[in-house]
């Protein structure tokens, strides 16, 4: 005989509520933590980022107070959203740490179903497909990336655009916009249209801004379906390396 793991509803993943007078059957608390795991595991999060919460996210300017706030904010709202998020800043400011976060508080709290990808990562998935060895299909592969509710698109641009690449990009956007499917993205480039500001700032010297790397047609739509959230500030994780070597 298997051991039972929950001796509340025996392992059947109900109980009896009888706070009213009547016994009513309820869900047991272990099923809804099995969900949970379930649903975490199938988010694809990269291990190196797994302990991303908003509570370990470091405020080291006003834009990532700024940030946080508004991804807590997207958090209590869903799923009442229309748009998603777009993350964008300089390397190491805590860009996937935030979009991470929400999709695990998503889950957590709203049992969303959420996947992460990275966007070089997502274009060579697709690509193996078409290897005569392949595991996987083309429709496989898109349907992991259009049925869930929430999706974060990681570096976006950083695999210069296509005509292949930006098709297939933009059916995959498209797809979720018209199906209400709310998508998170971070980026290292800022939009052409910001550069027309004054300030100093990483923007104006790093040369390329999003629309070179990924196409007018998908910056558009991109911006049509996303909130910018912008963030500055130096590579956390670069101090955190130089920080490793001091004896």
């Amino acid at each position: 005989m298997e051991n039972i793991t929950c001796p509340e509803c025996q392992d059947t993943g109900w109980v009896l509520d009888k706070s009213e007078g009547r016994s009513v059957a309820v869900r047991c608390k272990c099923f809804q933590e099995k969900k949970k795991n379930i649903l975490m595991e199938q988010a694809n999060i990269p291990r190196r980022y797994i302990h991303c919460t908003f509570d370990n996210f470091e405020i080291h300017n006003d834009s990532h107070k700024t940030a946080l706030k508004i991804s807590k904010q997207f958090v209590k709202n869903y799923p009442v959203l229309d748009v998603g998020l777009l993350f964008i800043g300089p390397c190491g400011v805590g860009k996937t740490h935030l979009a991470i976060a929400v999709i695990q508080e998503l889950i957590n709290a709203k049992e969303a179903q959420c996947y992460f990808i990275d966007f070089r990562n997502l274009i060579r998935k697709i690509q193996s497909t078409y290897s005569p060895d392949s595991t996987l299909t083309e429709s496989e592969i898109f349907a992991q990336i259009l049925q869930n509710d929430v999706l974060v698109l990681d570096e976006l641009g950083a695999k210069r655009t296509t005509a292949w690449v930006e098709e297939t990009i933009f059916y995959i956007i498209n797809d979720r916009y018209n199906n209400k499917r709310l998508t998170i993205f971070t980026s290292n480039y800022l939009d052409q249209e910001e550069e027309e500001d004054t300030r100093e700032s990483f923007f104006k010297r790093r040369g390329d801004s999003l629309v070179d790397r990924i196409g007018t047609r998908l910056r558009s739509r991109l911006y049509e379906m996303c909130k910018l959230v912008e963030m500055e500030g130096d590579d956390y994780r670069k101090k955190i390396k130089q920080a490793s070597y001091r004896f």
